[in-house]
Order: structure tokens, then sequence, then C-alpha cells
């Protein structure tokens, strides 16, 4: 009989052994399993959403006037629906005297008659709502027109209206001439300071004369402003776009010994004496109070959410500013939450036609490392204040612009026609009506100037007007283009802007875009790819030749990519089609503006 140590020793051996095997077993089994799938965190409604901007004066004009209103907004709705957009943007629809066409508001509750009626507006939201579509409407708080109730309590210095806005005294000199308080220049031209004989002294005025800013030093004007952005909550507004922020405050003058300081000099020499940038506006835009405003709003909208057991309402900054004080609406080191997010204005300021992969690439991630943790990023590409995509970079740009807006993470922003490359307008000096260029321009020089050519009304066809009226005269001109690009015809064209927005809007809708990550880099000076991969989902890449010539690029050097390739979406310009491979060994030649968007296997 074997031993007792013999017995436990061949015991023992056999544990280990069998414990190596066993392990060995399981660790293999491990390595193969396939992982299961991650959680999907349930986004909030505005997360990954597609938001439209609407100029309403250009959208539809839906009863001949040759200006487009509410109920031509309405008529189109299902074009909304088809274009796979989530959230609408107005620009204001109010009563105003229109010098600034809405922006100068002389009643702030209340619907301008051109564009309908309150019945009008309560029609859309019922509507937009049963169809899936948020509304946005544009609140703009930094200025009335001097047409308002508001502005005239004030000149009359009505009991509560004294200091609505700012006011100040004359500089009398030596000579007894009266001087100006400041050397402020109008975002408009000119002096921001104006006479008023009545009151007998000067009201600021940040854009044109018509817009007299508000004091937001004054408690009574902060809460009207509440009391407004409650109201139209009441209506069925589901956010605000915050229009003009960095101009909410200027210098304190009980800071500079009773006084408005003086702007220094910006040294620019192509700027005239009496043009926005011949001072540097340190005291006119971007001071710190502005923030406290944006977080009480934010307050006050989360509050009445709550409340009223609504969907998010939310609030979108319109801030060009540096990237840091830009970053501030997001919030603050003292946990203060500001606005959902500042609108991302990179793409207009940043980059242009001579930009190359290299500026994209740096442009993009400079927003994503610098926006604090936690919150959305939003990709804006044009409005109505900037000359369109396709005239600002290439008409051959559009397809990748579109895809790059809407592959990258977070909020995608289109201005009404970029979904089918509408290009700038022309408008005639005679025919110019934007106050910034009737203030600033003459007939050599005033499409500097002009934002005229981005609002020209929208190509639904090639009849009268480009269907956007009956009447042959709108209120702009029509593009001379519209009976080649116009939405009809996209929509019957094999291949067009339009179908490739649409495909892009449902791309939107898989788990590598909406939860996964990115990857974004430069393969060449000409050519980027962006990748959006999540475990167990098909990844999808973007590779967009951005230069005006051909490039060449290897796709085997990016490691996120798996065989097989195939194309998901083409730009119009290209010669490839649906589901052609692409190989991910060896090289792939892009002509100048194509982009491809390819579909490849989970990571």
């Amino acid at each position: 009989m074997p031993s007792l140590l013999k017995v436990l020793g061949i015991s023992f051996g056999v544990i280990v052994v069998v414990g190596v095997v066993v392990g060995s077993i399981t660790w293999a089994v491990l390595a193969t399993r396939p992982l299961p799938p991650p959680e999907l965190k349930p986004l909030d409604w505005w997360e990954n959403t597609i938001i439209y901007q609407i100029y309403p004066r250009s959208f539809k004009d839906s009863d001949g006037d040759g200006i487009g209103d509410i109920q031509g907004i309405i008529s189109k709705l299902d074009h909304l629906v088809e274009a796979g957009v989530g959230a609408i943007w107005m620009s204001p629809i109010f009563v105003s005297p229109m010098v600034d066409f809405g922006y100068d508001i002389s009643d702030f509750y209340n619907i301008q008659t051109e564009y309908g009626t309150m019945a009008d507006f309560e029609e859309l939201v019922e509507k937009a709502h049963n169809l899936g579509i948020k509304i946005i409407l544009d609140y703009v708080p930094n200025h009335a027109s001097t047409d308002s109730e508001y502005f005239k309590k004030s000149v009359d210095r009505e009991p509560g209206y004294e200091n609505y806005f700012i006011w100040a005294d004359p500089i009398i000199t030596n000579t007894s001439d009266r001087q100006v308080p400041s050397n402020w220049i109008s975002q408009f031209g000119g002096s921001v300071w104006e006479w008023n004989e009545q009151r007998q002294q000067y009201y600021l005025h940040q854009f044109a004369i018509e817009q007299a800013d508000f004091n937001f030093r004054e408690p009574a004007v902060r809460n009207e402003m509440l009391n407004i952005m409650k109201f139209w909550f009441e209506k069925g507004a589901d956010g605000y776009r915050l229009d003009a922020l960095p101009h909410l405050f200027e210098a304190n003058p009980n800071d500079h010994n009773g006084t408005y300081p003086d702007e220094p000099l910006s040294g620019d020499m192509f700027v005239r004496p009496d043009q926005a940038g011949y001072t540097t506006q340190v005291h006119v835009r971007d001071q710190i109070e502005l923030y406290d405003v944006v977080y009480e709003w934010r307050e006050v909208a989360d509050r009445w959410t709550e409340a009223n057991e609504t969907d998010t309402k939310i609030l979108l900054a319109e801030a060009y500013a540096n990237i840091s004080m830009t970053m501030l609406y997001y919030g603050d080191e003292n946990n203060r939450t500001g606005a959902h997010f500042p609108f991302n204005f990179d793409f207009i300021t940043s980059l242009s036609a001579s930009s190359n992969a290299r500026d994209f690439v740096y442009t993009i991630l400079r927003w994503l490392t610098y926006m604090p943790r936690g919150n959305v990023a939003n990709w804006v590409f044009g409005n109505h204040d900037q000359n369109r995509v396709p005239s600002r970079f290439r008409p051959n740009m559009m397809d990748g612009l579109n895809s790059l807006n809407m592959m990258l993470p977070g909020v995608a922003i289109t201005y009404q026609g970029e979904e089918i490359g509408m290009r700038d307008g022309y408008v005639s000096w005679e025919d110019t009506v934007d106050v910034a260029a009737c203030n600033q321009g003459n007939p050599d020089n005033y499409l500097e100037f002009s934002r005229d050519p981005a609002r020209t009304p929208y190509q639904w066809d090639n009849t009268t007007s480009a269907g956007f009226s009956t009447n042959a005269t709108t209120w702009l001109p029509v593009g001379l283009d519209y009976m080649e690009l116009n939405l009809q015809a996209q929509r019957e064209a094999e291949r067009s802007h339009f179908k490739v927005y649409q495909a892009l809007t449902q791309l939107r809708k898989e788990p590598a875009l909406s939860h996964g990550e990115y990857h974004i880099e430069s393969l060449t000076a000409n050519t980027l790819i962006l990748v959006r991969h999540l475990r167990t989902y098909d990844t999808y890449a973007l590779v967009f030749n951005v230069g005006q010539e051909q490039d060449v690029v290897d796709l085997s050097t990016v490691s996120l990519l798996r065989d097989p390739l195939t194309v998901y979406i083409s730009s119009i310009h290209s010669n490839r089609n649906i589901d052609d491979t692409i190989p991910l060994e060896g090289s792939l030649t892009l002509t100048a503006g194509e982009a491809l968007v390819l579909r490849g296997s989970p990571t």
C-alpha cells in the first residue's frame, strides 16, 4: 500500500495540474466570449438632437405678401420631419418695427402681425409637438426697440422705469459743446451713444440706434426678463436661444469715478474710426456680471421644468468670446450651471476655405478639450449673420461639412438651406435692407457688412420665387441659382445634398454616434478622419479631403478600423457608391472635397 505521503504527493500533483488546466480553459473561454453590449444611458431629448434654425421672414410665405410667416412654417413641418430634425429655433417673431428684422422688439408678449397671430403660434407648437419637433424661440434680452413702452416710459422718467436703460449725461467741454460720454463704438458703426432731446441725456445702443440697451443692473429689468421667459414657457416654448449675451453689461461707471471709461485703440489700420474693431471693446462686452444672469435664468428654467413636470426647457447662449469666457456659459467652479451649451462658432471664426485638415482637427479638439467634463458639445457651421457655408468654404465641401456636423459628438445645428447646399444670394445695393450694411456700407463695399445674402428666401422648387411665395416680388430677391438648386430637384435626383443629409440624420441614431467615443486625426495635410465607435456596435468613419487637390491616404494606420470597410454615405461628387468595398490595406484616393462615411466591423 502506498505511503500516505506518496498518496498526498500524487494527489497534490494531480490537483495542481488539474487546476492549471481548468484555469487555462476558463481563461480561454473568457478571452473568446464576446463582451456584452455596453449599457446605453438614456439621453435627454436635446443631448443628441438636430436643431434647425429658421429665419421666419425667408422660410415660407403662406399669404403671398412676399414675407415668410408662421403658417408657412406650419405648411413645411413635413419637410423638417423628412429631414430628420428634432427641434426648430426661430429667429424673433415678436412685435417689431423691423429695423433689424425682429431683433428690435417693441412688444415681447405678442406676435408680429406680418408673421401671424398668437393663435398661429399656438397651432405651430401643437402640430410640431405632435410630430416630435421641439420649438426654441429667440430670446433678445440685451435691448428693446425705442418704440417699446419700456423705452417711452423711461424717456418720461416714469416711476419704476427711470433706469430701465443705460442713460448718461453729456460731457461738457470748455466751449460748452456737448460730447458723448465715451468713445465706445456700436456693432453697426458709429457711437453707441444717442442723444434724447426729451430726457436731455444720451442712451446707449450697442447695435442700431433704434435698439436701446437694457440696464441689467436694474432689478426691475431682470425681473421683467424672467416674466417674458415664463410667459413663452406657458405658451409651449421648449427653450430659448439667448441673443447677444456678451453685450449684456458694460463697464460700471461706479468703478471708474462715475464716468464711462474710453476704450483703448485696437491699432487695426484697416478699420475706420467709426467702425466696430477700431477700439478693443474691453469695456463693452464679456463683463463677468453677465454670467450671474445666465445662471439665474438656468435656475428659473430648471425650476419651471420641475414644477410643471415637462420635458427639459433648454437655454442656448450666443457667445462670440474667447474659449475661456465661452466655457463659463456652461457653469462655474462653484457648481452653478448656466446655458445647456454656448453656441460653438469655431467653424465660423477659425476655419475657412483655406484651412487644412490639421486646422480642422485642432479646432474640433480645442472645443472638446476645454469643454467642462459632463457637458454636451455642439457644432455650428452657419447662421443668419454669416455668409452661407458653401460660399464661405467651397460648394464641393458641403456634404463633408454636413457629415462632420452630424458625426461629431453632441448637438448638430443646421441653418435653413444647408441641407440642400444653398449658397449666398445676390442682393444689390438698391435691394439691401440690412441695417448693418446700410449704416456702414456704400455701393462699392456694402457686401463686406451685409447679412442679406445669407437671408435670401428658401429655394423649395423652380416655380415663381423658388416656391417661397406666389408673389414674384419678395422681401429679398431669390437666389439666382434657384432653377437648378432647390429642394424639389434634390428630392427627385438620384444623388443630392438633401439625400446625403437624410442619410446622415438617420446615421445619428446609431449607438456608435449617440453614445460612442470619438477619434479624430489628420491623415495628411488635407485629409482628416473622424471615427465613432462603441464596443459590439458597428464602427463609422468619415474620411474627408478638405483640400483643393486630389489626395492619397492610408487607412491601415488607424487602429480602430476593421475589415470589411464599406461605403455607407458618399458625397455627391464622389465616384464611389453605397456598399462599395474600401480596402483597409493600400492607398485610398480622394478627389478635392470628397467625403466618405465608411462602415466597419465593431471594435
